[in-house]
C-alpha cells in the first residue's frame, strides 16, 4: 500500500511544479497585458487632448528617459496609427480613437481571461497541495508504526 501512496505522492509532485510553472506563465502574461493596458491608456489619453488643439499648437513630445522636444502639430486630424508587423496607416482622429479603444477593450478582455485562469490554476494548486500534504502525513504515519 506504501508504493501506491508513495507513487500517487511523486505524481502529485510532478503536478505541482508544472502547475506552479503555469501559474507563473499565467501570471508573466498579465504584467505584459497591463504593460500593454498602460501603453493604450496613455495613446487614448494623448488623442483625447489633442483633440483640443489646433494646427501649429506647441506640444511637448515624450522621447524616452522622462526627456521631451518641443514640437508643431502639423494636422492635428490625421494620426499615423501602427496596424502590426512594421506597417503604420494614417488615419482621422476620430478613426485613430476608435482603434485604441478597440485594443483597449480587447486587451481588458484578455486580462480577465487571463485572470480567471490564473485562479483557477490556484485553486488547483491549493487542491492539490492538499492532497500532497495528507498523503505526506500518511506515509509517515506507516513509517512510524513499521519501526515500532
Amino acid at each position: 500500500m506504501a508504493s501506491k501512496s508513495e507513487e500517487e505522492l511523486r505524481k502529485l509532485s510532478v503536478e505541482l511544479r508544472f502547475l506552479e510553472q503555469t501559474a507563473e506563465n499565467i501570471q508573466s502574461r498579465i504584467n505584459m497585458v497591463a504593460t500593454a493596458i498602460a501603453d493604450m491608456t496613455y495613446a487614448n489619453m494623448a488623442l483625447e487632448g489633442l483633440e483640443k488643439e489646433k494646427e501649429d499648437s506647441e506640444l511637448l513630445v515624450p522621447i524616452g528617459g522622462n526627456t521631451y522636444i518641443k514640437a508643431k502639430l502639423g494636422t492635428p486630424d490625421k494620426i499615423i496609427v501602427g496596424m502590426g508587423a512594421g506597417v503604420s496607416i494614417e488615419k482621422s482622429l476620430q478613426e485613430a480613437k476608435e482603434i485604441v479603444r478597440k485594443r483597449l477593450e480587447n486587451l481588458e478582455k484578455t486580462r480577465t481571461s487571463l485572470q480567471q485562469q490564473f485562479a483557477q490554476v490556484l485553486e488547483k494548486i491549493n487542491e492539490d497541495r492538499g492532497k500532497f500534504d495528507n498523503l505526506v502525513n500518511e506515509l509517515r504515519g506507516e513509517k512510524t508504526s513499521r519501526n515500532v
